[in-house]
């Protein structure tokens, strides 16, 4: 099976318009792993120089700019795998996640390792430029970005991540200045991969202080305000979250309310949603879930695909009846 990107993802895979959410959704059995793999190829491989046609995400009418080029950076969060995962599975579809993050445009923040692995032993600290002397020229060459959270609470999360951010807006335009640090910020993709795992991690209903009121959302709340904090200081931001029926329309555990209330309120914010769902007529050997995709917007259509993922992580999408 290829590990091209399907044709048919083609358009809702390239650089968004400013200010742009996509949210991306899974169920047990139908992980979004490989469309966030697609993402990242997509947003960190050299330009096309013929932008992808439009699939109608953005606002007001707004089209999709071409694909992200020398001048656009990813910060990519994750809560559920590390880097070599990440690593491993770019590197097949002929993305140097080291050399990009050498070049600027890539930063990592383990959302995982630092709460559950046992420390801080592996973090790199305040990043630094290393200097090597060329032909009568300092050239800068550029140290990886890379941080490991201590801490679940909302706030320390989005201190780490605008940090990230306001780095790689940096480091991006000096690559694209040629080495003028004081040229422009650069496009600046945020990347959260399984956000609500903070919800399950932390106290749902947190107190600010003696004899506070617990309010109806807690930590939902706060974690929603930081993803609207984060959309408006990047250039787009793309979450993955479960969407699993106990978590959606149950409601019954403090969990299940805090994950619905959580998700419903992403969807309502969000300009594209890309949900992931198994067949509902049970398992089928050539196909592994469906891919529905639904916009915003009044003037996009909305669309579902079938879609298969081989054994070699290549992926095929499809119409029905194919």
């Amino acid at each position: 099976m290829s590990l091209r990107t399907p044709h048919l993802l083609e358009p809702y895979l390239s650089l968004p318009p400013e200010s742009t959410l996509l949210l991306l959704t899974s169920v047990l059995g139908a992980s979004t792993n490989w469309l966030v793999l697609r993402h990242l190829h997509s947003l960190l491989k050299p330009s096309t120089s013929t932008p992808l046609p439009s699939p109608g995400i953005g606002k007001n009418g707004e089209t999709p700019e071409a694909n992200g080029g020398g001048d656009t950076a990813v910060l990519l969060v994750s809560f559920l795998r590390d880097r070599a995962f990440w690593k491993e599975n770019l590197a097949r579809l002929g993305v140097d996640l080291d050399a990009a993050a050498r070049r600027g445009r890539f930063g990592y923040v383990d959302g995982l390792g630092g709460l559950f692995g046992g420390g801080l032993s592996q973090q790199q600290e305040q990043q630094q430029q290393l200097t090597a002397t060329g032909t009568g020229t300092a050239q800068k060459r550029q140290v990886e970005w890379q941080r490991t959270l201590t801490s679940a609470v909302p706030g320390e999360i989005g201190r780490v991540v605008l940090e990230g951010v306001g780095v790689l807006g940096k480091r991006a335009a000096s690559v694209a200045s040629g080495g003028n640090e004081d040229g422009e910020g650069r496009k600046v993709v945020l990347v959260i991969d399984g956000l609500d795992f903070v919800l399950a991690a932390l106290d749902p209903y947190p107190s600010v202080g003696p004899g506070s009121n617990r309010g109806e959302a807690g930590t939902a709340e706060a974690v929603k305000t930081m993803v609207m904090e984060w959309r408006e200081k990047t250039h787009a931001v793309i979450v993955t979250l479960a969407g699993d029926d106990p978590l959606i329309r149950e409601h019954e555990t403090t969990l299940e309310k805090q994950h619905a209330w959580f998700a419903l309120s992403l969807a309502h914010e969000a300009d594209t949603i890309l949900s992931l769902r198994l067949l509902d007529t049970g398992a089928a050997k050539d196909v592994s879930g469906v891919i529905r995709i639904t916009h915003k917007g009044a003037n996009a259509e909305d669309h579902e695909y079938l879609y298969h993922v081989g054994g070699d992580g290549g992926v095929r999408v499809f119409e029905r009846g194919q």
